[in-house]
C-alpha cells in the first residue's frame, strides 16, 4: 500500500511541479523580455532567479506528464538555459564568444546532461517533428526569431507556436521579400534545418506561405541573408 500511494504522489507531484516551473518561468520572461531582447546586463546583477529556474529545469520529472506538457517544457528548458548561460558569462557580445556555448557545454534537462543542440535536435526536432518549434527557441543571436516574452504552456501550444511562427514570417526584417526584383531572402535557419520544412511542404516557400498574410509567388528567387550572431540583448 505504501509504495502504490508513493507511486500516486509521484504521478500528482511532476505535473504540479512542471506547472510551477512554467509559472515561474513566464513571471521571469515577462519581467526581462521586450520586444525578443533580454536584459542580461539586469539579469546579471541578481542571478538567484535565474538559476532557481536552471535547478528546477535539472530536477523536472516526466511521471505522469504527457506529450504537450514535455514538448513545452522543453521549449521553455532551452531558451532559459540559454539566458542562464549568457547572463553567467556577461558581457558578452555573441553566444559564439563562448566557445562550445551550442555543441560541447552541457546542462543538466529533466536528470539528463545534456547540449543545447542535443536539446533540440534530440529531444523537440527529431521527437515532434514541428518546424514551427524553429520559431519558438531562441539562440541569444539578433537573427534568431524573437524571444517570446512568455512561457509556453501545454494547453496553449499550439495557439502559442503559430502565433510565434506567424509573427516571424511576416516581419519584413527578418524574412526580406523584395517585389521590384522577384525574390527572397530567407533566414539561415530555413537552410540549416531545410529537411524539416521540407518533410511538410513541397518548397520553403510552400511552408512559409502557410503563416504569411500576403503569398510569396512560387516563381520568386530564393536566397539566404547573413545570420547577425550578436547577442539579442536590450
Amino acid at each position: 500500500m505504501n509504495r502504490l500511494l508513493f507511486f500516486v504522489l509521484v504521478l500528482i507531484a511532476s505535473p504540479l511541479f512542471a506547472q510551477n516551473f512554467t509559472t515561474a518561468a513566464d513571471a521571469f520572461l515577462r519581467k526581462h523580455v521586450t520586444n525578443g531582447s533580454v536584459a542580461y546586463s539586469k539579469i546579471k546583477q541578481n542571478m538567484a532567479e535565474i538559476e532557481s529556474l536552471y535547478t528546477q529545469i535539472g530536477e523536472q520529472k516526466f511521471d505522469g506528464m504527457d506529450d504537450a506538457n514535455k514538448k513545452a517544457f522543453y521549449i521553455n528548458a532551452y531558451n532559459l538555459v540559454v539566458i542562464y548561460w549568457v547572463a553567467k558569462h556577461y558581457p558578452l557580445k555573441s553566444p559564439l564568444d563562448d566557445s562550445g556555448f551550442f555543441d560541447r557545454v552541457k546542462h543538466k534537462v529533466a536528470g539528463e546532461e545534456m547540449t543545447l543542440n542535443s536539446l533540440e535536435i534530440k529531444k523537440l526536432l527529431a521527437v515532434y517533428k514541428d518546424p514551427r518549434i524553429h520559431f519558438a527557441l531562441a539562440c541569444a543571436a539578433k537573427s534568431c526569431p524573437p524571444l517570446a516574452s512568455f512561457a509556453y504552456t501545454s494547453t496553449n501550444l499550439e495557439k502559442q507556436l503559430g502565433e510565434r511562427t506567424t509573427l516571424a514570417v511576416n516581419n519584413p526584417n527578418w524574412l526580406k521579400v523584395n517585389a521590384a526584383q522577384k525574390k527572397v531572402e530567407l533566414s539561415k535557419i530555413f537552410e540549416w534545418y531545410k529537411k524539416d520544412f521540407l518533410a511538410a511542404a513541397k518548397t520553403e516557400l510552400d511552408w512559409i506561405n502557410l503563416y504569411r498574410k500576403e503569398k510569396i509567388p512560387a516563381y520568386y528567387s530564393v536566397g539566404f541573408y547573413e545570420y547577425n550572431w550578436a547577442l539579442n540583448e536590450k
